[in-house]
C-alpha cells in the first residue's frame, strides 16, 4: 500500500514540476514540489492539532479545504509523511548539489517530527529522550539531583537573611518585582534598547515591526506570534510576577535579536529571497523550534553581553520601574547560579512523563531547585503537560547555539564576528545535529 502511495506521489510531484516546463523537471523543481506538499501536509495536521502550526505566511492556495475534524486520520497522515520522506531520500549528498541535499535533509528531519507528533496526538507515547530526538533532533543531558543540590549550596552562601533558600531567594527577588502600572513602560524601554543594539549589527527588512500585548492565565511568560510580512505580535503574560531581569530576557527572546528577528530573516532570505515555500510554515513541534528557542535565549547575551544586562537594569530599568537599586549586585549574582539550575526543569519533565513523578514531588523540584513561586511551579506543570519534551529547547538549545557560535567567533572579545555568525544561523535552515557536528 505504501509503495503504491509513494509511486503515486512521485508521479504527482514530477507532473507538478513539469507543468511549467517542457523538459524534465530539474532536481530543484522537484524539491520545490516536495516543499509545497510538506506545507500542505503540515497545514492539514494543524486542522486537527491546534498546537501544531505556530505560524504560516505562505500562499493561500496551499491551505487545505475545511474538513470534518471529528475523526483524526492518523494512518493517512502517516502515509503521506512517509511518502514524502521516501521522495526526499532521492536527494542524497552524492546525487545532488550540496544545497539541495542539505535542504532535503532538513525537510526529512521536520517530517520525522511530523510522524512523532501525529503519534503523540493520537496517544502513542515513547520515552522522553526518544520523543525529544524525533521532535527536536536532540537529547538533553541527564543531571542527578546532587548536581542541583551542589548549586543550591552555593546560593545558600550568597543569599542574605535566615530561612529556607527558596524563601530567602524570593525575598531578595521581591525587591525587583516590576509594579503592574510600570510593566508597559519597562517593556517598551527594554524592547527599544534591544532593537537598537540589534540594528547596530543587522539591516532588518523594511517595514519590520511588532505589536505588544498583555495577556493573562497562560502557561508561558511570553510568546511571539509571527504573522508574516516581517510583523509579529508579542504577548507578555502579566498574571505571572515579572521581575526586572525578565524584561530584558523577554524583550530579547521574543523580539530582538530573538524570535521576531529569526522569523523575519528566514522570511526575507529563504521564502522571499530563494522561494523556499517550506520556511513559510513553522511547525511548533519540530527541529526548527530548538534553533528558535536556543537562539532566542542566546540572543539575550548577544544584545547584553557580560555585565551589560545587570548594568542596564541598575542604571535604566530599575529607576524606570520606581525600584531601589540596593541589593542589585547580590540579586544578579544569585541569578547567575539560578540560570545554571535551569536543567532541573528537564528532570521534572522526564520524571513526570517517564517515571511517574507525582505533582507534589514535581513542585518540590520546581520550588527548591528552579526557585519558582508556588504559582510559578503550578504554571510550569501546565507547561510541561502541554508542551512535554519541548522544555529542552530553552536550556539545551541555548547551550548548543552558544557552543556553535563561540567555537569559531569567541565570546565578547570579538562581538562583530559573533553577530555575523549568529545572523548566518538565523538566516538558514539548521537543526541541532548540524550545529553539533560543527
Amino acid at each position: 500500500m505504501l509503495k503504491k502511495y509513494v509511486t503515486a506521489l512521485i508521479i504527482a510531484i514530477l507532473a507538478t514540476s513539469c507543468a511549467t516546463h517542457e523538459k524534465t523537471a530539474s532536481p530543484a523543481d522537484r524539491l520545490d514540489s516536495v516543499a509545497r506538499e510538506y506545507v500542505k501536509l503540515g497545514l492539514s495536521i494543524g486542522q486537527f492539532d491546534g498546537d501544531f502550526v505556530d505560524a504560516y505566511y505562505g500562499p493561500d492556495s496551499l491551505r487545505p479545504a475545511k474538513t470534518d475534524t471529528s475523526h483524526f486520520p492518523k494512518e493517512a497522515l502517516l502515509q503521506k509523511t512517509s511518502a514524502l520522506k521516501h521522495v526526499l531520500a532521492t536527494f542524497a549528498p552524492n546525487a545532488a548539489p550540496d544545497t539541495l541535499a542539505r535542504r532535503a535533509e532538513w525537510l526529512t528531519a521536520q517530517l520525522t517530527a511530523f510522524e512523532r507528533r501525529i503519534q503523540l496526538f493520537s496517544g502513542t507515547l515513547v520515552p522522553f529522550d526518544s520523543e525529544s530526538k524525533e521532535l527536536f533532533d536532540a537529547v538533553a543531558p541527564v543531571y542527578e539531583e546532587q548536581y542541583f543540590k551542589d548549586l543550591i549550596a552555593k546560593l545558600d552562601r550568597l543569599l542574605p537573611g535566615q530561612g529556607s533558600i527558596p524563601e530567602r531567594y524570593q525575598k531578595l527577588a521581591n525587591h525587583f518585582l516590576i509594579p503592574q502600572n510600570k510593566i508597559d513602560t519597562v517593556f517598551r524601554t527594554t524592547i527599544a534598547e534591544a532593537r537598537k543594539r540589534t540594528l547596530a549589527h543587522y539591516t532588518l527588512p523594511v517595514g519590520e515591526d511588532f505589536k505588544l500585548e498583555y495577556v493573562r492565565d497562560k502557561p508561558w511568560s511570553g510568546y511571539n506570534w509571527y504573522k508574516g510580512n516581517y510583523k509579529s505580535v508579542i504577548q507578555i503574560n502579566i498574571s505571572q510576577p515579572i521581575y526586572i531581569e525578565r524584561a530584558i530576557d523577554l524583550a530579547c527572546h521574543e523580539g530582538y535579536p530573538g524570535h521576531h528577528v529569526y522569523n523575519a530573516l528566514l522570511e526575507k532570505n529563504l521564502f522571499r529571497g530563494k522561494g523556499w515555500t517550506e520556511i513559510s510554515l513553522y511547525p511548533l513541534f519540530s527541529p526548527q523550534s530548538l534553533i528558535a528557542e536556543g537562539s532566542a535565549n542566546y540572543g539575550i547575551s548577544m544584545a547584553f553581553p557580560g555585565d551589560e544586562q545587570r548594568e542596564f537594569c541598575k542604571n535604566v530599568l530599575i529607576p524606570v520601574a520606581g525600584l531601589d537599586t540596593a541589593m542589585s549586585y547580590a540579586y544578579f549574582k544569585a541569578l547567575t547560579i539560578r540560570s545554571a539550575l535551569n536543567y532541573a526543569r528537564n528532570e521534572v519533565a522526564r520524571g513526570l512523563l517517564d517515571h511517574g513523578m507525582s505533582d507534589r514531588e514535581a513542585k518540590r523540584w520546581l520550588t527548591d531547585y528552579c526557585l519558582l513561586s508556588e504559582k510559578g511551579a503550578s504554571d510550569y506543570l501546565r507547561f510541561i503537560r502541554k508542551y512535554r519534551s519541548y522544555v529542552i529547547n530553552y536550556n539545551y538549545g541555548q547551550d548548543i547555539v552558544k557552543k556553535y557560535i563561540e567555537s569559531e567567533s569567541g565570546t565578547t572579545a570579538d562581538a562583530g564576528r559573533r553577530w555575523k555568525r549568529f545572523e548566518a544561523l538565523l538566516s538558514n535552515e539548521n537543526k541541532a545535529s548540524d550545529l553539533l557536528k560543527k
